[in-house]
């Protein structure tokens, strides 16, 4: 999947030529010329960046960036103005942006930035589905597998967990046979490998 590149600028000048730009480095593009008409059509379907205009009428970028990491949609944001200082800068950054850029600025330190940002929710976007797949397959688990698999990761014999859990060996051999079984997964460093997924 293609990773989306949003612009909002309320100059339309400067939408079109980035977004010519991010048509010749072959990424989607959607461009608004207000924050309030992006947040009305925005919707998280893929790997995506923003470059925003920090100042514009009604709802300012920073304003809007604040908007989308409240409502969870958090973005790898390039902020871009032409009356830069270093408050909104450190703001910016601080809520999250990846680059801040003061018009005028080169196209190819645009570009970079947003090949940058693209990459970086790409990554994010694969671990967030790897561990989608993950919790799916450990919601097939009941409780009691569930608990020899906590146990199995810390390293523990099957002797060790039947003794901590009151029950046969055997019947711990069955549990951990059937939660490997759900879990897709024939080896404990296999299992280690789905927990650590589970856990970031």
């Amino acid at each position: 999947m293609r990773p989306t590149v949003y612009i909002v600028d309320d100059d339309p000048d400067i939408n079109r030529a980035i977004a010519q730009l991010v048509k010749l480095i072959h990424l989607n593009v959607e461009s608004y010329t207000s924050a309030n008409d992006f947040l009305a059509a925005f919707q998280r379907t893929g790997p995506a960046c923003l470059v925003l205009d920090i100042r514009m009428p009604g709802m300012s970028g920073l304003e809007l960036q604040r908007e989308l990491v409240r409502s969870g949609n958090e973005l790898p944001t390039i902020m871009i103005t032409g009356h830069g200082d270093i408050r909104m800068a450190v703001e910016a950054m601080k809520a999250g942006a990846v680059e801040f850029l003061e018009k005028p600025f080169r196209m190819q330190e645009l570009c970079d930035s947003i090949q940058r940002a693209a990459r970086l929710d790409e990554e994010r976007w694969q671990r967030r589905k790897e561990r989608e797949k993950v919790d799916h397959r450990l919601d097939d688990l009941t409780s009691a597998e569930r608990n020899v698999m906590g146990l199995v990761v810390l390293g523990k014999t099957n002797k060790a967990i039947a003794e901590e859990l009151g029950l046969s060996v055997r019947a711990i051999e069955d549990r951990r046979a059937r939660m490997m079984r759900k879990l897709g997964v024939k080896t404990r460093a296999e299992l280690l490998e789905l927990a650590t997924v589970a856990s970031a």
